[in-house]
Parts: structure tokens; sequence; C-alpha cells
């Protein structure tokens, strides 16, 4: 998710109110299915949904994500695993581009749906360099290749730690249609990278 040549302290980290747990210190993620026990209480634990919320829709793959607050519009292309077990990433060549967990929920189905993309590249700010900005109400949408765009409010941001990077809260299975949006984020260091990931948590409001 991050190359760190290009990066100039950083992409920009939530509003203190909008931070959950110690910020900074992260890895790329790997999704690690539902969860087995219950989130953890205290700044891991993801935001409580909140405003209207939409049934969840039938799977279809997701063909585009934009988020009109930061101003993204990008294709998706789905990822999977690699051989340790970790997310892969999006090519580092392509700033504009943004990936799904094609291995879990699709966006609009019931479950938790995980996107993913990069703050920066050797060419400079990326896809999610701005995905720290985002407020709760902020909206994602996701067109899908049924045509139809499922729209999700944010619901909180959250910064986590390497070593205390929240599977359960961030992975774990959820009883409605829900959206994550992770990207690194956090201090850069130029040998090991992003020690941060910003984690967006939002949840499907509407569809169009």
């Amino acid at each position: 998710m991050h190359d760190g040549s290009a990066a100039r302290g950083g992409p920009p980290l939530p509003p203190a109110g909008a931070v959950g747990g110690a910020p900074p210190g992260a890895r790329e993620p790997a999704p690690s299915g539902p969860a087995v026990a219950a989130p953890p209480a205290g700044p891991a634990a993801p935001p409580g949904v909140t405003g209207p919320v939409h049934a969840p829709l039938p799977p279809s793959e997701p063909t585009r994500l934009r988020i009109p607050a930061i101003k993204v519009d990008a294709p998706v292309v789905g990822l999977g695993l690699d051989a340790a077990g970790h997310l892969t990433t999006p090519p580092m060549s392509q700033d504009n581009l943004t990936g799904w967990y094609r291995d879990g929920a699709t966006p609009g189905e019931r479950g938790n749906a995980v996107a993913i993309g990069h703050a920066d590249n050797r060419t400079g700010p990326a896809v999610f360099y701005r995905l720290g900005l985002l407020r709760p109400g902020d909206t994602v949408e996701v067109l899908r290749k049924d045509r139809r765009t499922a729209v999700f409010t944010v619901d909180g941001v959250r910064v986590y730690p390497k070593k205390d990077f929240p599977d359960a809260a961030v992975y774990g299975d959820t009883e409605g249609a829900e959206l994550r949006v992770i990207t690194c984020g956090g201090t850069f260091d130029r040998r090991t990278g992003y020690e941060s990931n910003t984690v967006v948590f939002a949840h499907l409001s509407s569809v169009r």
C-alpha cells in the first residue's frame, strides 16, 4: 500500500477525535475471516453504525469506487492473498487504482467487504492519500457489475499500530452490509515503510 520513496511526512491523519488506538504503527493487512471472539473494547473497537441502513444486496463484483469528499474516482481490481497469507496490493505503478479482496464479501452483500489502495508511490500521492480526512457521514460509492451503485456511509476512521492491529474488529463478520477501506498512514520509516494503517468503517445506507 506504499512505496515510501515519495513520502513527505506521510498522508493526512484523521482528526484527533476520529482516531482510535495509539497512532502510528501498521502493516499490510491480511483478512482473517469471521471473528471468533467479540471485537475488543476501547479504542480498537469499530465505531457503531449510525444513520439509515439498507438491506444487503445479492453478490456482484465491484467495478469502480468513488469517494466524493476526497475526490476519489478509481477502477477496482480483485486481489487475493500472497504465500504468507497477506492481502496483495494493486500495482505500485498505477496511482489511481483500488483493490478489493475477492475471496470476501462483495460490496453491498451481507458481510464485510474490504477495499485497499496505496497512499503514495514513487511519483507522489496515490489514490487513498487523503483517506484519513474522511468524517462520519461522508459517503463511499461502489459501482457494481449488476449496474447498481452501493452507497456506504462512513461511521468512523481509525489508525492502528502494526503490533496492535485488531483483525477481528476490522475483518470480522457483520450482520449487515459493511465496508472497510484501508491504506497506509502515520509515520514513515525508509527502512520499514509506514508504521500505521488507516481504516475507514462504513455501512450500506442506500442503493442507486
